[in-house]
């Protein structure tokens, strides 16, 4: 069987940013662990690169070869939520203690932890898989259209990610009843099937009404962030009810899609969707300063993604700003 991957370089990257913004960037893998103990983190990462990494790639690739845009990705990246915390890692059916906290019983019925669910879905489908393939698309313009791999290669990169599930499900030790498993495989099937048909063009903005700058599109982009922060402060002492808690983290979610629809600018679409991207992560950054003192070395992933988050900026503005040469005039 061939297996062709090119172009290299935006594939790599984008292997290497999916597990980075969720696992990095948030602390759930210190960067500290590569220094004291380099094996165990290199093995940890090779599999978060076996799952977030392959799931992106995946999806990404199903993206160009059906000729689908950002909303069939959000789709298809809510789906790779529901394996990686409900049939992966199980996060989704935790009973006590860490990663889900005050969730197992805010917002929990019949032995699932729904209200992290829905946060835990909406974080991968918008931080692990759409937001590293916008910035690989941002910084690889020229590669964006066409795909990275061949039958082959993403035979190879589909089953890696299958069996990073199955190895994380069967270390995990517990899981979800029948029912249960019957009920979220159903729903992760009908978010890749709706995704197959759901218009490319769903998101792209319609009609002549000015656009927002920078400062709007990123406050946008801050959104999800913002109402899952807002689960997470209110989770500890039940101080609403978990179903308001739910309104606010879909409706915060909505007004983000309405913000694209609506208002991003159609002649700077490379700018505004790099400032909602930013506006994406200035709340991690934010977070991981609050982080700091609990998560050594979580300042300088910052830094790091802060410094490249700037080098992207740099050229996406050299890039809008270039003069195209006109064409010459015939005869």
């Amino acid at each position: 069987m061939r297996v062709l991957l090119r172009p290299r370089r935006p594939l790599l990257v984008l292997l290497l940013l999916a597990p980075s913004i969720p696992e990095l960037l948030t602390g759930s893998t210190p960067i500290t662990r590569l220094f004291v103990d380099p094996i165990g983190f290199a093995v940890g990462f090779a599999f978060e690169i076996g799952l977030y990494g392959c799931g992106a790639l995946v999806v990404r690739e199903l993206a160009v070869t059906l000729r689908r845009g950002f909303p069939s990705i959000l789709l298809w990246g809510a789906a790779y939520g529901i394996a990686e915390e409900g049939l992966a890692v199980h996060t989704f059916f935790e009973r006590s203690g860490p990663p889900v906290g005050a969730l197992t019983t805010y917002g929990s019925a019949y032995g699932v932890n729904w209200l992290w669910a829905l946060g835990l879905t909406v974080f991968h489908a918008t931080y692990s898989i759409a937001l590293p393939i916008l910035l690989v698309y941002l910084a690889y313009p020229e590669a964006r259209g066409r795909r990275w791999t061949d039958r082959g290669a993403l035979t190879l990169v589909l089953a890696v990610y299958l069996a990073t599930v199955a190895v994380f499900a069967a270390l995990v030790g517990y899981g979800p009843n029948v029912w249960q498993l019957v009920l979220f495989v159903a729903l992760a099937g009908t978010l890749v099937a709706l995704g197959t048909v759901t218009p490319a063009d769903l998101l792209r903005r319609r009609g002549s009404r000015p656009g927002w700058g920078g400062w709007g599109l990123g406050f946008a982009g801050a959104l999800s962030w913002c109402g899952w922060l807002f689960v997470l402060a209110v989770s500890g002492r039940a101080l609403v009810p978990a179903a308001a808690a739910a309104a606010v983290v879909v409706l915060t979610d909505a007004a983000a899609v309405a913000v694209v629809i609506l208002r991003v600018r159609t002649d700077a679409v490379e700018p505004s969707a790099f400032a909602f991207a930013v506006g994406m992560l200035v709340p991690l950054f934010l977070f991981d300063i609050a982080l700091e003192p609990s998560v050594p070395g979580i300042l300088a992933v910052s830094a790091l993604a802060a410094y490249l988050l700037y080098r992207l900026g740099r050229r996406i503005e050299r890039r809008s700003s270039a003069t195209p040469i006109p064409a010459a005039r015939p005869g």
